[in-house]
């Protein structure tokens, strides 16, 4: 099915747009506190749900032979605001350090920025692995900083997955930079 702009919408690229749908209502129940401690649980499972369909979308694309230029760009921009969504709405809680939540927002900006100067030239740089890792660290990260169970166990397991998805995003943005160094050149002529 192609939609009216030329983008085709299977079931993958319609997965990573309901993604995206998902994002105010998970901000709505991890701040409205309108339910209590059920809006951070309802929270909870509305990111987990929209964190899904993110495998599941990438698989129904290779599996199926789906895989299109939108989904490509479309994907990890889906990722990127649902988890800077989270962060965000983490630092206004105070759950998360504000510089934190800057080094992983500049890191997403920096690589969308990036792609962008990549497709004007005709190109398309989808995920790589160190990008992923960051994905599903921050995407853990999240999960447990909307249940926010304040015990000491659970604490410093949010606390080593915080550190560990800001040494990912670091990480991946390096090696996203050094892999796609030629684009910068060609952008600079």
């Amino acid at each position: 099915m192609i939609a009216g702009n030329g983008v085709e919408m299977n079931l993958p690229n319609k997965l990573t747009i309901i993604r995206v749908c998902f994002i105010p209502f998970y901000v709505f129940f991890l701040l409205s506190g309108m339910f209590g401690d059920a809006g951070k649980y309802i929270a909870t499972i509305l990111f987990i749900v929209a964190s899904a369909t993110d495998w599941l979308d990438g698989y129904l694309a290779r599996r199926d032979n789906l895989v299109t230029d939108f989904g490509k760009f479309m994907d990890p921009l889906a990722d990127k605001l649902l988890v800077s969504s989270g962060l965000i709405c983490f630092a206004s809680m105070q759950l998360l350090p504000a510089w934190i939540v800057i080094i992983i927002i500049s890191r997403e900006f920096i690589i969308s920025g990036f792609r962008l100067v990549a497709s004007t030239k005709g190109t398309v740089i989808a995920a790589g692995w160190w990008g992923k890792y960051k994905t599903v660290a921050q995407m853990i990260m999240v999960i447990l900083l909307s249940l926010n169970l304040n015990n000491a166990a659970f604490n410093v397991l949010e606390q080593i997955f915080i550190y560990l998805s800001t040494i990912l995003t670091i990480i991946s943005l390096i090696d996203y930079l050094v892999k796609n160094q030629d684009i910068l050149k060609e952008g600079s002529r």
